[in-house]
């Protein structure tokens, strides 16, 4: 293998420039503050956590992780989301606490893929975990809080397509029974939005043609209210119907919330199966076709961590809202240079203190030994000094 250049980086992982840092900031700070106003904490976890408990728990596939030795051959991962993390916390520093718990984080995370698949290895999630509530109360809840973490990031435009897990899972149960590999490939097709192969899947299993309209049926369960009453009628399970039930009940809760708008049911939409046991949902932004958040409810983790108890959460993918709000006008702060001699520095760095205590504005301080500083006017009114241009220029001495 040749040896990197010195401007190399590794595959998936990026700089960001100044700008762009100030609009992840912004992001963050909006939402972090949106959360804490719904009466979510903000949590911390470390980058590294143990292989054998959070790298095991976590809904991450084992070949993504991002895996380390430490001095005494223990193996380490890179956290490759917060939840499991947050699990651990729940169930060890946090046990005494009464439920339900109610945190928020922000936080870089790893993933290895695969070096064509174009997707970051490290990139930022902002969100919340609920633990201690099972109702479709929390469910409704968290959701409300994405639509309004999304609206203090910036997204202006979005919808958040809700499914559950339960429902497909009782409708293969009872239309494929034993045939637990079918169900897995028509599973992974849904997981993929891949409907051309959940159709050719459908067709090679040689179903009876009842049994074959039925299950093709659900890719048209995706609408708003009135998909509950459309589902009832497509399986007698008792899961699915339950199921049905359950996300009924979250979208009452969400037209009290008054967000119902921002909402369509996808009974298509299964989230990560292996991992998530009720409510899943997803957020896509209106020039985005990645979600730019996702989430549901994962009852057995907790389990993992000596505390059994229900969760649901979300978080915000905010590498991809900053391509969102990147694409809206920017309102950069005004920049004012305080130009000075040595006699004039008191007097310069009071100045300079005075106006950065004013919103909007960003203050640079520059010896001139005696020399006048060089601004060349602009036709804004701005000024142009050694190729950066500020809003004003002022000289001390």
């Amino acid at each position: 293998m040749s040896k990197p250049k010195v401007f190399e980086k590794p595959t998936g992982v990026k700089d960001y420039l100044p700008e762009a840092v100030a609009k992840l900031r912004t992001i963050k700070s909006n939402v972090l503050e949106c959360m804490e106003r719904w009466g979510y904490r903000e949590i911390m976890t470390p980058t590294l956590e143990f292989y054998d408990t959070v790298g095991v728990a976590s809904s991450t596939e084992d070949r993504k992780l991002f895996k380390l030795l430490d001095r005494n051959g223990t193996t380490l991962v890179m956290r490759s989301d917060i939840t499991a993390p947050i699990a651990r916390v729940v169930g060890s520093l946090l046990k005494e606490e009464a439920f339900p718990i109610r945190l928020s984080y922000h936080a870089n995370v790893f993933r290895a893929f695969e070096a064509e698949a174009g997707r970051d290895a490290e990139f930022f999630q902002t969100g919340v975990e609920l633990v201690g509530d099972a109702s479709s109360e929390s469910d409704a809840e968290v959701i409300a809080l994405a639509i309004a973490s999304l609206q203090a990031a910036g997204v202006k435009e979005f919808k958040i397509a809700l499914g559950h897990v339960g429902f497909l899972t009782g409708l293969f149960n009872e239309t494929l029974q034993a045939r637990s590999e079918a169900q897995q490939a028509l599973k992974e097709c849904l997981l993929n939005r891949d409907y051309v192969g959940y159709r050719d899947t459908i067709k090679s299993l040689e179903l009876a043609p009842e049994v074959q309209k039925e299950l093709e049926g659900i890719l048209r369960l995706r609408g708003g209210q009135e998909i509950c009453a459309q589902a009832k009628q497509v399986t007698k399970d008792p899961m699915a119907q339950q199921s049905i039930a359950h996300l009924c009940e979250v979208w009452d809760v969400l037209q009290a919330y008054g967000v119902s708008e921002h909402v369509l049911i996808d009974l298509t939409m299964i989230g990560d199966f292996s991992y998530y046991t009720g409510m899943t949902f997803e957020g896509y932004a209106s020039d985005l076709g990645f979600p730019v958040c996702s989430g549901g409810r994962y009852d057995n983790l907790l389990t993992q961590f000596g505390r059994p108890a229900p969760a649901t959460g979300f978080a915000l993918k905010t590498n991809r809202i900053l391509e969102v709000v990147s694409k809206q006008p920017n309102e950069p702060l005004q920049r004012i240079l305080v130009a000075y001699t040595a006699a004039q520095r008191e007097a310069a760095f009071a100045k300079a203190r005075e106006l950065r205590a004013l919103d909007g504005v960003m203050v640079e301080t520059r010896l001139t030994e005696g020399a006048t500083i060089e601004a060349v006017r602009q036709g804004d009114d701005s000024y142009r000094v050694n190729g950066i241009v500020y809003q004003d220029v002022i000289q001390l001495g």
